[in-house]
């Protein structure tokens, strides 16, 4: 991409943070700040050409705005681009808030959430009055949401403690965005992370989804699972940051969940030495209690700033969560490490088309597997292209009531090459949608996520395959080899694919792969999820629950859907 193309994207991102018409002016100060030293001319150049293009739109005189279109090429349009903003953005924030806890003025960083149910709003002030929150300062307004009354609600962020810290002289470095268990009000450990790093959702988002967390539980009785997020300090940092928490409190401002000692492992989280590790309940915690319960709330992360006068307090509060115990937890576990050793067990011969491959196993009730094979059949049938045809029933370990779909996974694929002798390492599970050409939507690193990426689009709902929603987006992984080795690597995919292995397209060195970037000297592969018939049948109503890299089959004791 060239770096006129860089400049008109960071153009378009400065227009979709303003609701209203800004002038070159505006733009060009807050491209200055990026590193781009444009003047009100080359800005009015740039934004002729975004004009022709249909991704901004002139209003008068009071400047430009984003159009649809513009949306759509900022959300999709630069994936590659995408995950190395999203912790930008975080350390953007970090650097603009410039509250003072000691005098309780300036700003602070919101999640805004939209609202239309009043029994939703309940739910929430439950949480709140709970405690299961960062802060119980809110900013509340009625208002009207596409035509129906209801709320927009501003709640404290917890980055936005970070940016205490460093206008304290702290620098605090976000890690991890996850999933905690509390058990009778007691944090145990991460059950769950992604990195800041290397993705473009943000850590948070990625866990709002219905089945994922149960903060109501938490907030009624205490035991039950919530967001939230990880960072780590200097040492030399401790004592002071003990002390801004204290008097944060006094301002309302809290959530703590853990500060560590030096180099000590926090809810499952090793500390590098000579750091502190500190966990923080996630600003949108409530909000996901209004989801558990079916209530639609639109949700949007640490997106602008507030005065912290203009926040008063929802619920007399009263924080029920205890500070972790002083126990060796047991460490959260990363996907990478579980897919590595799965792919070592990968034995599949290329020339008899026998041997043990990766699989995925999800569970569902027996009643529904007919439906749900029909479902497979009527996919498999709509997108060949896309999805592998392997597949077996298996019993499921424990409820006679559920049964198991055993599908190939596609880190298989990563098992064969590197039986193979050649270096295969998967990079990124993204969300493809299926245009001309296929691009990228979402990525997440399969390095610093304990959770397969692909399972968050399922939890998510973020596929449309058995939808009859256009364009299709499809799960998706890429992977990562050096590139003296493709021309062998094309001849082994060559002859899986025709076995019904998903393989999408083989990259060229430095080449963007569907808008996807792999390290130079190497060259990208993009291949299908075995979880794409799954997604299928989740889209369709039936309650299956995704599993991944559980464990490795046989492939000569799978069926194929098509035969079926």
């Amino acid at each position: 991409m060239s770096e006129s193309e860089h400049r008109m994207i960071e153009i378009l991102r400065i227009l979709n943070t303003h609701e209203k018409p800004i002038g070159s002016k505006v733009i060009a100060d807050e491209l200055k700040t990026k590193g781009y030293n444009l003047g009100e001319r080359a800005v009015r150049y740039h934004m002729q050409i975004l004009d022709e293009k249909g991704y901004t739109e002139k209003q008068g005189y009071s400047g430009r705005v984003i159009t649809e279109l513009g949306k759509s090429k900022l959300e999709k349009g630069l994936i590659y681009d995408q995950v190395d903003f999203t912790l930008s953005k975080f350390k953007e924030r970090i650097y603009l808030t410039d509250f003072d806890y000691k005098k309780k003025e300036g700003n602070v960083i919101v999640n805004t959430s939209n609202i239309l149910e009043n029994k939703a709003f309940d739910i929430i002030k439950e949480v709140f009055a709970a405690g299961v929150c960062v802060s119980p300062l809110i900013n509340a307004k009625k208002t009207e949401i596409n035509g129906k009354k209801g709320y927009v609600m501003k709640t404290i962020c917890g980055t936005t403690i970070d940016g205490v810290f460093l206008k304290n002289g702290i620098p605090s470095i976000p890690q991890y965005g996850g999933l905690v268990d509390i058990e009778d009000y007691y944090p145990t450990k991460f059950s769950e992370l992604i990195s800041y790093r290397k993705t473009s959702i943000t850590p948070l988002d990625a866990f709002i989804a219905k089945g994922m967390t149960s903060v109501l539980e938490v907030a009624e009785h205490g035991t039950g699972t919530i967001p939230a997020n990880f960072r780590i300090i200097p040492e030399s940092g401790l004592e002071k940051a003990k002390e801004i928490f204290e008097k944060l409190e006094k301002a309302g401002i809290g959530g703590i969940l853990e500060i560590g000692e030096i180099s000590e492992n926090i809810l499952g989280i090793p500390v590098p030495e000579g750091m502190v590790g500190i966990s923080i309940i996630g600003g949108i915690t409530p909000f996901c209690a209004a989801q558990e319960m079916n209530y639609k709330v639109d949700i949007k992360t640490g997106e602008e700033f507030i005065n912290y006068n203009k926040l008063k307090e929802l619920e007399s509060s009263k924080h029920k969560i205890k500070h972790a115990k002083k126990v060796d937890y047991k460490k959260t576990p990363f996907i990478l490490t579980k897919s590595l050793n799965r792919v070592n067990q990968v034995d599949y011969d290329i020339e008899t088309g026998h041997g043990n491959i990766v699989s995925n196993i999800s569970y569902l009730q027996k009643e529904d597997l007919d439906d749900a094979i029909s479902i497979m059949k009527k996919t498999y049938k709509a997108l060949p292209k896309y999805m592998n045809s392997h597949f077996s029933i298996v019993d499921h370990p424990d409820d006679k009531s559920k049964v198991g779909i055993a599908t190939v996974c596609s880190l298989s694929i990563d098992g064969i090459l590197i039986k193979n002798g050649i270096m295969s390492t998967p990079q990124y599970g993204g969300l493809l949608e299926l245009g001309k050409p296929p691009l990228f939507v979402e990525m997440i690193s399969y390095n610093g996520s304990s959770i397969d990426p692909h399972k968050i689009f399922i939890f998510k709902d973020l596929t449309q395959i058995a939808k009859r929603k256009n364009p299709k987006k499809i799960l998706a992984s890429i992977k990562e080899v050096p590139y003296i080795a493709r021309p062998e690597t094309e001849e082994i995919l060559e002859k899986i694919s025709k076995e019904g292995f998903s393989i999408f397209k083989v990259g060229k060195p430095r080449e963007l792969v569907y808008n996807a970037k792999v390290d130079n000297y190497n060259f990208g592969i993009v291949t299908g999820s075995g979880l794409n018939l799954i997604a299928a049948i989740k889209e369709k109503g039936i309650n299956i629950e995704a599993k991944a890299v559980e464990t490795v089959l046989p492939i000569e004791d799978m069926s194929l859907i098509y035969e079926q």
